[in-house]
């Protein structure tokens, strides 16, 4: 399987420098790096040139200028940008486990969709580690055992692996809600029967939603990839919402009309 793994940044270099540190980590690396960026300065460019000069994966950067808040819009130029058969999406602030890669294609289905879980550290926790670039993709369980102790992060359940059978993964076919793209994976021809993510969802919130419904519309049902693939989620301040509710009646009217590709999508490109 040809896969790819797209990370979306915006004008954090020094959280992407930890998150690309993790892929170069990968137990699995064979794998080609999209970065999906969406309008950041030269300092990002100059981090993801340093990074591909010595990864163990073909590393490519998608630029568009900065316009506001339009990952959807780059996450569709990036998928464009590869010929993999499958695509991991995550973001630039969420640092993978060391078995992220492994996980996701092992656990990747036909006409299945993959969602996982995350971590999420504290303000606190988040400036020591980017100060200091501490690998905390490495990280023990005990590691993690005195981080909960200080309360510097929410949860340690996401760092457990179980080897669940695959259909105790798919209780929740028809499930979009909780679904993110920071820790999401499908099949490129899944994503392109679907028209890719819909770049109407301009400014923060929803599209991923958006995305996975279109997806269940078509058939591809939601298969958990909680205790297997969990990413490490850098904290920041909440985005500008401003354009959540408008977001939110294009969704729910997604839910009534059980429409199933993107209004303004891949195909624009193409």
């Amino acid at each position: 399987m040809r896969l790819a793994v797209i990370v979306t940044t915006y004008n954090r270099p020094n959280a992407l420098e930890l998150v690309l540190a993790g892929f170069a980590a990968q137990s699995d690396l064979e794998f080609e790096l999209i970065i999906a960026d969406d309008g950041s300065k030269e300092d990002t460019k100059a981090s993801v040139d340093s990074f591909r000069a010595t990864a163990p994966m073909p590393v490519k950067h998608v630029w568009q200028e900065d316009q506001g808040f339009r990952a959807a819009a780059v996450r569709n130029k990036a998928a464009l940008a590869t010929d993999a058969e499958y695509f991991v999406f995550t973001d630039g602030d969420c640092v993978p486990t060391r078995n992220f890669v492994r996980a996701h294609r092992c656990l990747a289905e036909p006409k299945c969709f993959l969602a996982g879980s995350r971590l999420l550290l504290n303000e606190g926790l988040t400036a020591e580690v980017l100060t200091n670039q501490i690998p905390i993709y490495a990280w023990t369980w005990g590691d993690w055992k005195s981080a909960k102790m200080s309360a510097s992060i929410n949860r340690r359940v996401p760092l457990l692996e179980f080897p669940f059978p695959g259909f105790l993964r798919k209780l929740t076919p028809r499930r979009w809600q909780g679904v993110r793209t920071c820790n999401f994976s499908l099949w490129r021809d899944d994503f392109a029967k679907a028209n890719g993510f819909d770049e109407r969802y301009s400014g923060w919130g929803l599209e991923d939603s958006d995305l996975a419904i279109r997806l269940i519309h078509s058939g591809v049902i939601h298969k958990s990839a909680r205790f297997a693939a969990p990413v490490l989620h850098l904290w920041h301040r909440e985005f500008d919402r401003l354009s959540l509710q408008e977001n939110k009646v294009r969704l729910d009217a997604l839910l009534k009309e059980g429409a199933v590709c993107a209004v303004l999508g891949l195909d624009q490109y193409t």
